[in-house]
């Protein structure tokens, strides 16, 4: 049976139909959590990330802090980003979500920084290969972008940010497909609320927005899973 590792970075980001997608299409599921729950509010804590040769595809996260940021996170951002560098040379396919997406343009020889905005609710995204990656909407929540790596092809975006690249086996997107109600409510409760608030956004709106989603956002990201496995993972 092929593995899946699903790499989080904190304890309030579950997987969602993503993994549910892995499981779905015969993979074991592995998860791991960079930042433990109590280390949440001082995240520099070393983390050992397992061989990547142990798996055959790897699944990198969100997280709330920003794939820039050396001095906050370093203790496991540099160390992860050589993990992603040893995956990329043992051929191991990578599916990097926003934070995950950023690491993997920084690691590849782009670049992430601060956003002019913060990008924060659904959206639709304009994409070139609509079979690989569709329009949305996605969830997104994030304040910084990127700029794609030499090599990638870009195949989706927005006028505010780069969307989705690929590269060898590397996929990269700036969205959430794995984002649910549920999830979205953990986010709040670990202060996202206020997030929101502070982006002149209601977020009981937003909350009840992403419930009318629900059900066909899990579908786009089942798609988007088979996309990954089939044109990424295990193409020739």
């Amino acid at each position: 049976m092929s593995r899946a590792l699903i790499l989080q970075h904190d304890h309030v980001s579950p997987p969602g139909p993503v993994a549910a997608r892995f499981a779905h299409r015969g993979y074991e599921i592995v998860e791991a959590n960079v930042v433990a729950p109590e280390h949440y509010n001082n995240p520099n804590q070393p983390f050992d990330f397992p061989d990547p040769r142990d798996f055959d595809a790897l699944v990198v996260m969100g997280a709330p802090w920003g794939a820039w940021d050396d001095e906050t996170i370093g203790n496991w951002l540099l160390p992860e980003m050589e993990w992603l560098r040893e995956a990329d040379e043992q051929d191991i396919p990578v599916f990097g979500i926003c934070f995950g997406g950023q690491l993997l343009a920084r690691v590849h020889g782009g670049s992430v920084a601060r956003s002019p905005r913060a990008e924060i609710g659904w959206t639709s995204i304009w994409t070139q290969e609509p079979d690989f990656i569709g329009p949305g909407p996605w969830f997104h929540w994030h304040y910084d972008r990127w700029q794609v790596p030499p090599g990638a092809r870009e195949i989706a975006r927005n006028s505010l940010a780069s969307q989705a690249f690929v590269l060898r086996r590397n996929l990269a997107v700036q969205f959430h497909p794995e984002l649910t109600p549920a999830g979205l409510k953990g986010w709040f409760e670990n202060g996202g609320r206020v997030l929101v608030e502070a982006d002149g956004q209601d977020p009981d709106i937003l909350y009840q927005h992403t419930l009318a989603e629900a059900e066909d956002a899990a579908c786009r990201a089942h798609d988007l899973v088979d996309a990954f496995i089939d044109r990424v993972a295990e193409a020739p």
